[in-house]
């Protein structure tokens, strides 16, 4: 009986202990769904906070080669978009998020509609003392694949033309 109740014990700990960490899970994605959500409506409305959510050594790289910026070149970088009263608005409609096991580290990649059309980014996002910091967002354009050949011979085309510029300098 003894054993049988130490088993029960056993398993009812186990269960709870999951249902737990399962509500934890859930707790923390919605916090992080909630957060992400926050930085691009920062930018919607021109808000400042918006780089404040950016760990201090935090990337982001935008569509084009040349963008990659650390928070602070960002912010030069994009300092005449927020002085209009919205920098850029960009609404996620499908967004998926995972973390490390101890919630540290949470990783996401989303869908956006955007002033571009549809994009997909990836995300890092770091939990500190102070709360969440994005350590790392890369913003992407969505190609139909029917596009592909053509935009890849686009893209060449204006590649090789500005070798050729560069070259005549």
């Amino acid at each position: 009986m003894k054993k049988t109740l130490s088993a029960l014990l056993a398993a009812w700990a186990m269960q709870t202990a999951l249902v737990h960490a399962a509500d934890d899970i859930a707790s923390v994605t919605s916090k992080v769904a909630q957060f992400i959500d926050e930085w691009h409506d920062d930018a919607a409305h021109a808000r400042l906070q918006y780089f404040d959510k950016m760990a201090k050594d935090g990337v982001y790289i935008g569509t084009d080669k040349t963008e990659r910026w650390t928070r602070d070149e960002f912010k030069a970088w994009a300092k005449r978009f927020f002085e209009r009263p919205s920098a850029w608005a960009f609404k996620s409609f499908n967004r998926h998020i995972s973390m490390s096991a101890d919630h540290k580290f949470i990783w996401f990649d989303e869908q956006l509609q955007t002033q571009m059309g549809i994009c997909q980014a990836t995300g890092v996002i770091e939990q500190t003392a102070r709360g969440f910091e994005i350590r790392h967002y890369q913003l992407s354009l969505t190609v139909p694949n029917e596009l592909t050949d053509y935009l890849a011979d686009g893209v060449k085309k204006l590649t090789e033309k500005q070798a050729e510029q560069a070259q005549k300098k």
